[in-house]
């Protein structure tokens, strides 16, 4: 998938991102909260799922909050053609090619492993290495509130 340097469409004051994995259960639930509490209102940030599960994953909602976000209220819902339509950038976690890729969005792909079934010791090194290609990701995109600089 290509790479390109994400960035703001030019009709728009900030950038939307999208965070897809294929439950919204975990990867991409996480991120988007990390993305949202660095960010706040400076990035409009979705995540959805190609299938999505029921439910977030309990080890990825304890992880949070053991960061400090509370992903308790969060519910998977499905990828729809606007989600991609609307996004700047759009992030994929193990998702494949159920993913859509369509001209002219930017896109990146995370390699990460998939949380689901595992004991939150592995969870929390799923949820940190996100926690860092995110604050990489909002200090590129020029978002990172003054508060968390």
């Amino acid at each position: 998938m290509p790479a390109p340097e994400p960035g703001p469409a030019p009709d728009r004051a900030r950038p939307h991102v999208l965070f897809l994995c294929v439950h919204n259960a975990g990867r991409s639930q996480m991120a988007a909260a990390f993305l949202r509490h660095l960010a706040g209102e400076a990035v409009e940030v979705r995540s959805a799922g190609s299938a999505p599960a029921e439910a977030v994953n309990p080890a990825a909602v304890a992880a949070m909050a053991e960061a400090g976000l509370d992903l308790s209220g969060a519910r998977p819902r499905a990828l729809t053609p606007e989600d991609v339509r609307a996004a700047d950038l759009v992030v994929t976690m193990g998702c494949g090619d159920t993913c859509p890729v369509l001209p002219g969005t930017a896109y990146r792909d995370w390699a990460l492993d998939d949380p689901a079934g595992q004991a939150l010791p592995a969870v929390r090194r799923v949820r940190d290495e996100i926690a860092r290609r995110v604050r990489e990701l909002a200090e590129e995109l020029g978002v990172v509130r003054a508060d968390l600089a």
